[in-house]
């Protein structure tokens, strides 16, 4: 299978902005294995903007667009540094691919965007993608990488895209609210009564949250690519969701 894989920032980063180390090593690990097993895996990694703000020692996240796109700067180095190294260390070469809205709204650069992520697969480099924080500007960005995940898998033509956040997954209410929320495992069909299942977003440092996600899998199964939300707390989960296990909430490709 072709399988994209979005990690949000609360997966890759403490509350402080400074890298969770367990996670992201585990992340890499399980991304590995799966490529190992035949499986090509393509990353879609936020992140950039918080490690920025550890890195920088910010007291959070920067609401000026000059300070987001320094933080982004120094983020995006030590991201792919790390990612670099660490799935070095199971013989895999990863690339990095930084997209705005611009790149795939324009028919010739999203089709040499979508020519280059071909080749690199073939090539068996991971790519990992996230968007240019440090040039997208309102105009021109995407604006969260569920968004940018589900374009992703359209462009790629994958199989399956998985979103790891910080919730299991939809339920029927805010589980952090609402002790009753149950958790949906099988969405058929994204209807209106789905759509007003989305709550906030998560963390300080995190810019996404259910809306994003449902629209994601808006485009993704329309595209006929399956989509799972689940919690990256966990990235071996990855594994159960590969071979078609109940894991969160899958939304079911229209075929």
């Amino acid at each position: 299978m072709r399988i994209v894989v979005k990690v949000g920032t609360s997966t890759l980063a403490h509350a402080t902005g400074r890298l969770n180390i367990r996670h992201v090593e585990q992340l890499v690990k399980v991304l590995s294995d799966l490529k190992n097993a035949g499986h090509e895996m393509i990353l879609v990694s936020s992140g950039a903007i918080g490690m920025g703000v550890g890195k920088l020692n910010l007291p959070g996240r920067p609401g000026d667009m000059p300070t987001k796109q320094a933080a982004a700067a120094v983020g995006q180095c030590e991201l792919m540094y790390t990612y670099d190294k660490l799935f070095s260390e199971y013989n895999h070469t990863v690339a990095q691919i930084l997209l705005t809205g611009e790149d795939v709204d324009h028919a010739d650069r999203r089709r040499n965007f979508e020519n280059t992520m071909s080749r690199l697969l073939e090539l068996g480099a991971l790519p990992i993608i996230n968007e240019n924080d440090t040039i997208a500007t309102e105009e021109i960005k995407v604006g969260d990488n569920d968004t940018l995940g589900a374009i992703v898998a359209c462009s790629a033509k994958a199989d399956l895209l998985v979103l790891l956040s910080d919730i299991e997954g939809l339920y029927t209410a805010d589980p952090r609210r609402d002790p009753g929320a149950r958790l949906i495992p099988v969405v058929e069909e994204i209807t209106q009564e789905i759509l007003a299942l989305a709550g906030e977003k998560g963390s300080d440092l995190a810019t996404g949250g259910m809306a994003t996600k449902l629209r994601a899998a808006q485009m993704a199964t329309a595209r006929g690519c399956d989509m799972v939300i689940t919690n990256g707390e966990h990235p071996e989960v990855l594994y159960d969701i590969a071979q078609g296990k109940a894991v969160g909430t899958r939304f079911v490709a229209k075929k």
